[in-house]
């Protein structure tokens, strides 16, 4: 049987001329959760990104075995 998680990590936007400031600031947070659920035994198996208002919520799908 597997066990499933999910991890949700919210980002805003803002006024800049860097088109990619999300992408940057992001980065590091995502690859420390990436890196913690690795640890624990957990593997990524779906990622979903959503855009509202000036906010995008990136949602990380985990399952390991139970």
């Amino acid at each position: 049987m597997k066990k499933y998680k999910l991890e949700t990590a919210i980002f805003y936007s803002k006024i800049t001329s860097d088109k990619d400031h999300l992408v940057k600031s992001s980065e590091v947070e995502l690859q420390g959760i990436l890196d913690r659920r690795s640890e624990e035994g957990w593997t990524l198996s779906s990622t979903d990104a959503v855009s509202f208002g000036s906010a995008v919520y990136f949602y990380l799908y985990f399952e390991r075995n139970a």
